[in-house]
């Protein structure tokens, strides 16, 4: 099961990257309660994510794709991965003009999926694009 959404910002991707990248400073993220590590491939991360209203879960996920200004990915799981694990992804397209589209999405895996799908496609996707909403607000906020 996959999510996919994206936004389109009116701030370059190395702003969206900036405001995306900095852990220490996530009280504009909706979604992401707590993040902390290291924004390198190979590296662990601790991570407290939930969807607005909702418990959030943590997660230990390994990043496995960190290209400054272009993509970052992360891969995490419940238990086992045979049970429960998902490759959560951030893509910034540049638009042009000092314009970014925001990829945000995640694969999912393991045999609760099929259990959890309601509330992945509704409660993780509103999470999601309740984060778009938020990092685009933050990310523009300094470029008006």
């Amino acid at each position: 099961m996959q999510i996919q959404t994206q936004i389109d910002i009116d701030a370059p991707p190395e702003r969206v990257w900036a405001v995306l990248t900095d852990f220490e400073r996530q009280d504009w993220n909706p979604f992401i309660h707590e993040i902390r590590g290291e924004v390198r491939e190979g590296a662990r991360l601790f991570a407290r994510l939930g969807p607005p209203g909702k418990k959030p879960m943590t997660f230990k996920p390994v990043v496995t794709r960190a290209e400054p200004g272009r993509a970052l990915s992360w891969r995490g799981t419940l238990g086992a991965g045979w049970l429960f694990r998902g490759e959560h992804a951030f893509r910034l397209e540049p638009l042009g003009a000092g314009r970014t589209r925001f990829h945000h999405g995640e694969a999912f895996g393991g045999l609760l999926v099929p259990l959890l799908r309601r509330s992945l496609d509704t409660d993780t996707r509103g999470g999601f694009e309740a984060m778009n909403r938020a990092i685009k607000a933050e990310a523009e906020r300094d470029t008006a």
